[in-house]
């Protein structure tokens, strides 16, 4: 947390153009919330914090508030203040008037005392669990997206138009490099603004449909930073898009015929010297790295409401598209749920391939992280691994819908314990009250099917 006012003092004389300060906040969906204020409140801020609503943990997907999660009227609206994160303060490239952005995270009204609901808080006290084995998580993010048009086609999504021939996008090729050189000023202007924000963005691919993109950020020493830049970097992504006359989505799946956007976690553990835990050979795990995909594998069901948040999330699985369906582990296999990547063996790792794009990146780093202290605690052995093709050797058991879901997380005991009864009780709320909503509308085709032939 940044603390008194030399921060502000010394940037607002770096940035004398400065007009407004955007302060923002997570919500408990990933979204970003906050405040636009004048520079001249920003020496403020870095002392006293800024109040906000408790109940920006108490919004839906559509921005309401949920009143069953106590956050709302029960406590009159209450306040509780917003706090500086350190090193967050940063010019937002894609403004035409000269605007900063600052991330905050959520304090009692004590200043002390971190705000339960606050998905940041949750990591934060999951964290302090390796610290207490002498652990540090080290992890990075791939975040999948597509570029949209920013005119939708009969209300539903369609490709934009390439700046570069003019022509709307029928197919991709995966890795493709042309694809890359129809959007090249698009992407390079993403990569610029994200190096001009020091987030660790380093390289763009193209995915297998049309206008989907993969962005990769470098490993950090920090998960919560790591939160940090891929919250901040699907900002920039959907800014930048705006300036180019696109648009954006990380919704988990957009095209019903094409593949989803996922979010893969990388992640490993370091101890005090800094040495890699998992450090060895793929093929024949250490005991670290095996309890810690045990315990992965154990905890995988409890915390798929987390991984994939939204009724669209679980649209997203399919064997075709690499989604598991079932909680494996695999040697450089995509095909799992758990893959182990191949390469250096000093820099072995996990990777987390179940998360959609639409998950909020501090839940998933907590989920994860829970599964992998679990499994370290209890030294859980995972099942055998899981060689060639997963979909074909394991039937699908991951849980594949929301209410599901939903009722797995609140009856988990482990993910109780680790991201806390209330944060989950609020959070269960929240998803609940969206399923109920959707649930209760009907759609275009249940008229086509049922309007005239029951």
């Amino acid at each position: 947390m940044a603390s008194g006012s030399t921060s502000a003092d010394s940037f607002l004389l770096a940035h004398p153009e400065l007009q407004f300060v955007d302060l923002l906040i997570p919500d408990i969906n990933g979204i970003v919330r906050g405040k636009r204020v004048d520079p001249s409140a920003l020496a403020k801020v870095f002392e006293r914090g800024v109040a906000m609503p408790a109940s920006i943990f108490a919004l839906n997907i559509q921005g309401t508030t949920v009143e069953e999660t106590g956050l709302g009227l029960d406590i009159g609206e209450a306040d509780r203040v917003c706090l500086p994160i350190e090193n967050t303060l940063t010019m937002e490239p894609w403004q035409k008037r000269p605007t900063a952005q600052l991330l905050l995270t959520m304090y009692e009204l004590d200043r002390e005392t971190p705000f339960f609901a606050d998905p940041r808080v949750v990591l934060q006290n999951i964290i302090k669990r390796f610290e207490e084995l002498g652990l540090t998580p080290v992890a990075a993010f791939e975040l999948e997206f597509y570029l949209i048009d920013q005119e939708n086609l009969s209300g539903r999504p369609q490709p934009p138009k390439s700046p570069l021939s003019g022509k709307r996008p029928a197919g991709t090729q995966a890795y493709s490099i042309d694809d890359l050189d129809e959007y090249a000023e698009f992407l390079a202007d993403v990569l610029d603004a994200a190096h001009e924000q020091e987030l660790p963005a380093d390289a763009l691919v193209a995915e297998s449909a049309p206008g989907q993109f993969e962005v990769n950020l470098h490993y950090v020493d920090d998960a919560v930073q790591a939160c940090d830049h891929a919250t901040l970097l699907k900002r920039l992504i959907k800014n930048m898009a705006y300036d180019h006359e696109m648009d954006t989505t990380f919704m988990a799946k957009p095209y019903h015929n094409q593949a989803g956007s996922g979010m893969h976690l990388h992640v490993s553990l370091v101890d005090s010297e800094g040495r890699n835990v998992f450090a060895g050979d793929a093929e024949q795990p250490n005991d670290m790295l095996r309890w810690a995909v045990g315990g992965l594998v154990a905890t995988m069901n409890d915390a798929m409401a987390l991984f994939c948040p939204n009724i669209n999330s679980y649209r997203r699985f399919s064997p075709e598209y690499y989604v598991p369906s079932a909680a494996t582990w695999g040697v450089d296999n995509r095909t799992a749920s758990l893959r182990l990547p191949g390469g250096d063996p000093e820099a072995l790792r996990i990777e987390h391939r179940v998360a959609g794009a639409d998950a909020n990146p501090y839940l998933l780093m907590a989920a994860v992280l829970a599964g992998m202290h679990y499994g370290i605690s209890n030294r859980i052995e995972p099942p055998p691994v899981t060689v060639g093709n997963a979909h074909e050797q394991h039937e699908a058991s991951l849980v594949n819908n929301l209410r599901d879901a939903l009722r797995e997380l609140g009856q988990s005991r482990v993910m109780a314990d680790y991201l806390g009864r209330e944060f989950l009780d609020v959070f269960v709320a929240c998803k609940e009250h969206e399923l109920n909503e959707f649930e209760m509308t009907i759609s275009d085709l249940e008229y086509l099917w049922y309007l005239h032939t029951v």
